[in-house]
């Protein structure tokens, strides 16, 4: 049996212990280097680079929310018979698009420069130290002292968003196996291209001092001509009005709440783009530029929609806010607060025009894709070289109508026509080839009973709304009021 330990063996322990300590305490205190500059400048460093790297992580999580916010306005805009087929497109695009973009989209984005054209490296992120520190602490194409799959997560989140912008125009009519096709051709090849053209610091347009902060061009304009196309060439959905009568939403507070989780997500997509919180003053003027316009473009558009029909449209005042966010996107880092309330007011009159006119060429875009990304997506880039601060702007020169002439704007103007020359042109090849095997548009009979029971086998209301009563009420609406067919001439 173990005997008790009495009370004068403990204070006996105790004592021997301080005197062990007080005698060696100063050989180890001495033992330790004593800081130095280097050494705290180093430790600054290390703690700004960490706090970077979770600024850019939380902001690259809000922009991988955006998903959820275009599926919900797809889902309320969209009538119901393709809620579950819109839903599924903009879920697997995201998968789609990471592993593209790990196995190629990074390396033609940001890999080794060809003449500025396109990366040549770093596929499959192959060519990346094991814990992506490079021993310059930069990633090649990107000044920054982040580590490299921190800015490969955040670059993904941008991917993800170009190619599910163009869901959205060729929603419920688009064959699902074409779908992931020309998801993943434009997260590997057409986006990341013109990524290295702007955002790589050796890509042509980069070297030119084009100016898109967070992707007015680079990423919406792209996303918005490639929508087009898409709309173009797949024809009208089945048995929708007549041309000039927008297709009545099937839940508007769907719409309404994809539209909030868009603006909230949008402070991930600007803000982050700072990729780092060494300046704080420009992440103040980024956020307030972003809401200024959203709200500058909410406006605009509900006032202008309601003097043309005499009454408050939500969806207008929707995708108002929208354009208004992708219009100060490119220039949010660039011009004064007063500035992003012109492009914001501009941003909500063109996208109700913009519908307008892609309702008058007879393409069917059921979100508003091309008015709400590819305009604004171009004026908010063309309004850098209008409204630029000489104090902001990468070149240090002035907007034409702050005094500093046309360089900025001739550049702004060059770069714009050529995303546009080179998006559109490969977008009719993508989605030609995909015509020409017969994976663009859905088999007729999906046009027929809808596409979410032809592809999917489900409605999103299996209790409210049977397949039956989709097909029946196709019939009744076709023999009571002509109009659109499937393609055009029918």
């Amino acid at each position: 049996m173990n005997k008790r330990i009495r009370p004068w063996h403990r204070l006996l322990a105790l004592a021997i212990g301080s005197m062990v300590f007080a005698v060696c305490a100063p050989t180890v205190v001495q033992a330790a280097d004593p800081p130095t500059l280097n050494s705290l400048a180093d430790t600054t460093a290390k703690l700004q680079i960490s706090i970077d790297t979770t600024w850019v992580l939380l902001t690259g999580f809000l922009v991988f929310f955006m998903q959820t916010g275009f599926s919900m306005l797809e889902a309320g805009l969209l009538r119901q018979r393709g809620v579950v087929n819109a839903l599924l497109e903009n879920f697997v695009d995201a998968a789609v698009t990471i592993l593209v973009w790990w196995g190629v989209g990074f390396g033609i984005a940001f890999g080794t420069s060809a003449g500025g054209f396109f990366g040549t490296d770093t596929f499959f992120l192959s060519q990346l130290p094991v814990d992506g520190v490079f021993p310059m602490g930069t990633v090649p194409g990107i000044p920054s002292q982040l580590n490299a799959y921190t800015l490969f997560f955040f670059q993904f989140a941008f991917a993800a968003t170009a190619s599910t912008i163009t869901t959205g125009s060729m929603a419920g009519r688009t064959d699902f196996i074409g779908d992931l096709i020309y998801s993943a051709v434009m997260g590997a090849i057409s986006y990341p291209i013109i990524v290295h053209w702007v955002w790589n610091a050796n890509g042509w347009l980069a070297k030119m001092s084009f100016h898109d902060f967070a992707g007015s061009s680079v990423v919406h304009s792209v996303g918005g001509w490639t929508a087009l196309v898409g709309a173009y060439l797949l024809g009208p959905r089945p048995g929708r009005p007549a041309w000039g009568t927008i297709p009545p939403a099937h839940n508007l507070g769907l719409a309404t709440l994809g539209t909030m989780i868009l603006w909230f997500g949008w402070y991930g997509f600007n803000p982050g783009s700072t990729l780092g919180t060494g300046n704080p003053g420009l992440i103040g003027l980024v956020t307030i530029n972003t809401t200024i316009g959203a709200g500058a473009g909410a406006i605009a558009a509900m006032l202008y929609q309601y003097l043309r029909s005499g009454k408050w449209d939500l969806v207008y005042c929707l995708n108002g806010s929208l354009a208004g966010l992708v219009g100060i996107t490119a220039g949010c880092a660039f011009v004064a607060p007063w500035a992003s309330v012109v492009i914001g007011l501009t941003g909500g009159i063109l996208v109700v025009w913009g519908i307008d006119f892609v309702e008058s060429l007879h393409i069917d875009d059921p979100v508003g894709a091309f008015a709400v990304h590819g305009i604004n997506g171009m004026m908010g880039t063309i309004a850098i070289g209008l409204f630029g601060q000489s104090e902001l702007t990468l070149n240090k020169k002035a907007g034409l109508f702050l005094g500093g002439g046309f360089d900025l704007l001739l550049v702004q103007l060059l770069g714009i026509v050529a995303i546009a020359l080179f998006t559109i042109a490969f977008a009719f090849l993508m989605f030609g080839g995909l015509k020409a095997i017969g994976h663009l548009r859905v088999d007729p009979e999906a046009d027929r009973i809808g596409i979410d029971a032809y592809e999917h086998g489900a409605t999103v209301w299996p209790d409210v709304y049977a397949v039956e009563q989709f097909v029946e009420e196709e019939e009744k609406h076709r023999s009571q009021k002509p109009g659109v067919g499937s393609f055009e001439g029918e």
